[in-house]
């Protein structure tokens, strides 16, 4: 593959590898679709460029990671306790 059929031929792309857990992916394609994205590529650059220009919410990422991570290992956190934590009412 050619660095133009890498990045569609404009020189400000990278493409990058992500690896995450199936389940994980499995919701996370399930969102983008529920939230009207066109694409799984379209989501993940929303929430990377949220994620930077807010970075007071870099917590809630770290705290994903770790609750995946216990997920993957069968040890999880209930949403009750993160409605409690984020001040989250049922929604």
């Amino acid at each position: 593959m050619s660095e133009v059929d890498s990045n569609n031929g404009d020189p400000e792309i990278d493409r990058i590898n992500l690896r995450i857990a199936r389940s994980f992916l499995d919701v996370v394609d399930e969102t983008w679709r529920e939230r009207g994205f066109n694409s799984r590529s379209e989501f993940i650059r929303f929430a990377l460029r949220d994620a930077v220009n807010h970075p007071e919410g870099a917590g809630v990422w770290k705290d994903l990671a770790i609750s995946e991570a216990q997920f993957d290992e069968g040890d999880g956190i209930s949403s009750d306790e993160i409605r409690a934590q984020y001040g989250s009412d049922n929604e």
